[in-house]
């Protein structure tokens, strides 16, 4: 099962993420770290994760580039948090691929799914402002929409987390909290 989170910064769509994690079936669950810790407040949001999701039983795999080198264990439950770090690493940063990643992030996203039996994949939603961007920054917003239409298409559900509050667009409504779902075994 595919399950793609959506959000604005902030929205708690994290949080959700982990909590469908914690309620799928899977003797492994891998956390797919892809923030690159480059200055103070990148850094203290990674704490921030680490300790949200401490004694989780979440193994961590730091993974700031190049999706495809993921190696998961068969079977297992991922959580890939999150694209929008995932791309914009890939595009600015030097071991990024650039502007051309796009296809390879689509196949690394596969790669995931044709190994795990549950990912949840988390992105954030910066499509809604109406401004215009530096052409980089475009370019940018490009990739991670066609990359987040991939994930969409793959995903069995997709949830937008708005104020905290998941809202199912795609798939039945399921509640992932509730451990009497037979659904979620």
């Amino acid at each position: 099962m595919i399950v793609l989170v959506i959000g604005g910064s902030g929205s708690g769509k994290s949080e959700f993420a982990e909590t469908i994690c914690m309620e799928l079936p899977a003797e492994e669950k891998c956390y797919i770290a892809t923030m690159q810790a480059f200055d103070e407040e990148s850094r203290a949001r990674i704490a921030k994760h680490r300790k949200a999701r401490s004694g989780k039983g979440f193994e961590t795999i730091e993974q700031g580039t190049h999706l495809e080198a993921v190696c998961l264990p068969a079977g297992c439950t991922a959580l890939l948090e999150c694209m929008s770090n995932l791309v914009a690493n890939e595009v600015f940063a030097p071991e990024g691929r650039g502007a051309d990643c796009s296809e390879v992030l689509k196949c690394g996203l596969h790669h995931l799914a044709g190994t795990a039996a549950h990912l949840v994949i988390v992105t954030n939603d910066i499509f809604s402002d109406g401004v215009t961007y530096d052409p980089e920054t475009e370019q940018y917003r490009k990739i991670l929409g066609e990359v987040n239409l991939e994930a969409a298409a793959m995903a069995d559900y997709v949830y937008e987390v708005v104020c905290g509050i998941p809202i199912c667009v795609k798939g039945e409504k399921r509640d992932f909290t509730d451990k009497n779902d037979k659904n979620n075994r």
